[in-house]
C-alpha cells in the first residue's frame, strides 16, 4: 500500500504535462472544497449539503510544470429522479475522458454502501489511474486516519485493483494540498498548456454567477429544499448611462422552486431572506466580476421540474 505523508520534495520532471483529473466520490465528501483549495479561488460551489454541484466546474491549476484541469462532476448516487439519472450519465462520461481520477473519501466517515457503489464503478473503468483521496483529516486523530487508510486499501483489493497513490488531505486546513497536486501531474500526459495562463475556469460567467445565487439561497433551508431550487440569469447587461469609471453592471435572475408552498420558505418574513440572499450573492459576484452589480432576484414556480424533460432543458440540465 502506497500512501503518502508528508515528506522531502520529489525529483522535478522537466517535461511539460497537462491533462484533466476528475474527483469523485459521495456528495458532500468534500470534491468542491479541494477543487478551490487546489486552484486558490472559488470556482465550485459548496454547501453543507449534498448534491449541490450540477454542472461541470473546471478549475484550472497552472504550474511552471504542468496544466491541472480540474473536473468537477456531480456526486454519483442512486438515482430517484429524470435529473438523478441524467446527472449519473453525466459523472460516467466525465470518468471516460480524464486522464485520472480522484475519489474522494472522509476521513470522519466509514467506507459505507454509497462507497462501495462508486468504487465498484470505478473498478469497472481499467485504464484510468484511480488516486484515493482521504479528505476532511483536520477532523479525526491519527488512529482513526490509520483505520480509514488500511480500509480503502482493502477496498481496492476486494475490488481487484490497485490504488496508483492514496493520499490522506485537509482542504480545509490547507495540509497536503500541493502534495496532491505533485501526485497527479506525473500521471497527465506531457504536451502544451491548454488554457492561457490566468484563466482559472472554463465555464461561463452566466452559470457561475447562477450557481453563486444558489449557493447563497440553499444556506439556512438545506432540509426543507435541498434539491428543489435552480437559478437562471435571464440577462446580464451594463447599465447605461454611466462614467466610465463608475460603471454597473444589472443581472437579472430568476430562482426556480418546485411547489408555491416553497416561495415563502425562499422569500422569508417581509421578504428578509431573500434580500439577505441577494446581498451575499452580490457580494461573491463582485468579487467574481471586479465590478459593481446591481442584482434583481424574483423567485418563481416550475411545478417539480426535477421531474420534467421539457423544464429540465429550460433550466440548463
Amino acid at each position: 500500500m502506497s500512501v503518502r505523508m508528508p515528506s522531502s520534495a520529489e525529483p522535478a520532471e522537466t517535461a511539460h504535462r497537462a491533462g484533466f483529473a476528475c474527483f469523485v466520490g459521495r456528495p458532500n465528501a468534500g470534491k468542491s472544497t479541494l477543487t478551490n483549495a487546489l486552484v486558490g479561488q472559488k470556482v465550485a460551489i459548496t454547501a453543507n449539503q449534498p448534491q449541490t454541484t450540477r454542472h461541470t466546474v473546471r478549475g484550472i491549476v497552472h504550474r511552471p510544470d504542468a496544466q491541472l484541469i480540474l473536473v468537477d462532476t456531480p456526486g454519483l448516487h442512486k438515482p430517484r429522479t429524470l435529473l438523478g439519472e441524467r446527472l449519473n450519465d453525466v459523472v460516467r462520461t466525465t470518468w471516460a475522458e480524464v486522464d485520472v481520477i480522484g475519489f474522494c473519501l472522509p476521513a470522519n466517515e466509514r467506507i459505507g454502501p454509497g462507497d462501495r457503489f462508486i468504487a465498484k464503478e470505478l473498478a469497472s473503468i481499467k485504464k484510468t489511474p484511480k488516486i484515493a483521496i482521504v479528505t476532511k483529516t483536520d477532523l479525526v486523530d491519527s488512529k482513526t486516519l490509520a483505520e480509514q487508510l488500511i480500509a480503502i486499501d482493502q477496498l481496492g483489493k476486494e475490488l481487484g485493483f490497485e490504488w496508483a497513490e492514496i493520499v490522506p488531505v485537509s482542504a480545509v486546513g490547507d495540509q497536503q494540498v500541493g502534495l496532491l497536486a505533485d501526485l497527479l501531474v506525473p500521471l497527465l500526459p506531457e504536451g502544451p498548456a491548454l488554457y492561457p495562463e490566468g484563466d482559472l475556469t472554463d465555464e461561463p460567467e452566466q452559470i457561475m454567477i447562477a450557481e453563486l445565487i444558489r449557493e447563497a439561497a440553499l444556506e439556512g433551508v438545506r432540509d426543507e429544499l435541498p434539491h428543489s431550487i435552480a437559478v437562471v440569469v435571464e440577462e446580464m447587461l451594463p447599465r447605461e448611462d454611466r462614467p466610465a469609471d463608475r460603471p454597473l453592471l444589472d443581472i437579472h435572475a430568476n430562482v426556480y422552486i418546485e411547489r408555491p408552498s416553497q416561495k415563502g420558505i425562499i422569500i422569508g418574513p417581509k421578504g428578509k431572506r431573500l434580500k439577505e440572499v441577494g446581498i451575499k450573492s452580490r457580494r461573491q459576484i463582485e468579487a467574481l466580476l471586479g465590478t459593481p452589480v446591481y442584482l434583481d432576484l424574483h423567485v418563481k414556480v416550475a411545478k417539480d421540474w426535477q421531474r420534467d424533460p421539457k423544464q429540465l432543458r429550460k433550466l440548463g440540465f
